[in-house]
């Protein structure tokens, strides 16, 4: 079922995950639409978003195909990170424009999964992303999570370690 954003006290996956995207929604990135692996974000292009060829910069477009893909990928319920990510541009975009990113699922296998996201001006395509997916369990100290090999996805509070010193961590 694909249905817009809803208002009720029951927040979805995507929607719980979107409301505290402070960065996508600090560039006005609006989630339009979502339903299991599959998401529409739209944003307009600003002129802080513009580089010095007066186009978009490459960067925010990726944000929001990100944003698209993010959005699809953590409509399962289980958190979901990117494991990797290629962009092609295809078209400039330029201040003033509307950009509207559609994630759709293309494959889920075990704890990966493989997105594609359009970023469109109107029926014009601007840029094509490819998102792989990893679901991840929460390591149970609040600062983020980790996949089987315990490699860490969030927050890392662990100390730096010089090469030939001891920390309390390496004890």
């Amino acid at each position: 079922m694909v249905g817009t954003v809803s208002q009720a006290t029951e927040q979805t996956p995507t929607e719980a995950m979107f409301s505290a995207d402070e960065a996508s929604r600090g560039l006005g990135i609006e989630l339009v639409e979502h339903g299991a692996g599959r998401a529409v974000v739209r944003m307009t292009v600003t002129p802080a978003m513009v580089n010095g060829h007066r186009i978009a910069h490459g960067g925010f477009l990726f944000l929001l195909a990100d944003t698209a893909f993010a959005c699809a990928c953590n409509s399962h319920g289980p958190v979901t990170v990117a494991a990797g990510a290629d962009i092609v541009f295809v078209a400039p975009a330029r201040e003033g424009d509307v950009l509207v990113a559609l994630a759709e699922e293309r494959a889920r296998y075990g704890r990966s999964g493989i997105y594609d996201v359009s970023v469109r001006r109107g029926d014009e395509v601007i840029a094509e992303f490819r998102g792989r997916s990893r679901s991840v369990r929460d390591d149970g100290r609040g600062g983020g999570a980790r996949d089987d090999a315990g490699s860490r996805h969030a927050r890392d509070d662990t100390a730096r370690e010089t090469p030939g010193t001891t920390t309390k961590e390496s004890r």
